[in-house]
């Protein structure tokens, strides 16, 4: 089991280009693993997508995300090309790294107990330590749960909050209200011209006498 705060596993792996990826060579920004059963496949298939449709949003929490299964290169090419994945694949052949990570062994399948790859995800702090480990995973959803932990480990939570309640703020209704009153009175005023008024119709009369 991985242990919140221990140092993550080191590992190289190629990618889907046969381009090695160290750990070692990603300290200073955080890294998203997920171990996944198979290529093309239909859990498998939907948390990639999803992963790739979230990328813009984990490159701005500077994060960097790679898949992983015991698929070659020409597997993760064909899948890649297929679904116009922006990820990357690595592939873990031997499946020493999933052992590692706890991504492999003893899972129920169908109801039955079996040997295989254990759908996970790690997420691997800027200084290589693993920050949130999640031992099994539901494909769907699942790259939103990351993006939302990763968000809320950067102090995101409590910042994208803190808009919302600025806007409840009701627009100024008092100087509205004076504005009402103050039309009110005007036409009051506009009664006292009228007793000049008279006295110049009993002028009027009191000449024609």
């Amino acid at each position: 089991m991985l242990t919140i705060g221990s140092p993550a596993p080191a590992f190289t792996l190629p990618d889907q280009d046969g381009k090695a990826v160290a750990l070692k060579d990603l300290r200073g920004r955080w890294v998203v693993l997920y171990f996944y059963p198979k290529d093309d496949t239909p859990g498998c298939t939907v948390e990639a997508c999803e992963f790739t449709a979230a990328l813009p949003a984990f490159h701005g929490l500077d994060a960097e995300v790679f898949g992983c299964s015991a698929d070659g290169a020409a597997a993760h090419t064909k899948f890649v090309a297929k679904y116009k994945l922006g990820i990357r694949l690595l592939t873990d052949a031997d499946r020493s790294v999933m052992k590692t990570y706890g991504a492999f062994g003893s899972k129920l399948m169908y109801g039955k107990k079996v040997e295989g790859v254990i759908r996970s995800t790690v997420l691997i702090a800027p200084d290589g330590t693993v920050a949130h480990h999640w031992a099994t995973v539901k494909a769907a959803g699942h790259a939103e749960q990351v993006r939302s932990k990763l968000a809320e480990l950067q102090g995101g939570g409590a910042a994208a909050a803190a808009p919302a309640k600025a806007a409840k703020k009701p627009a100024a209704k008092k100087p509205a209200a004076k504005s009402v009153k103050a039309a009110a009175k005007k036409p009051v005023a506009a009664k006292k011209p009228a007793k000049p008024a008279k006295k110049a119709a009993k002028k009027a009369k009191a000449a024609k006498k």
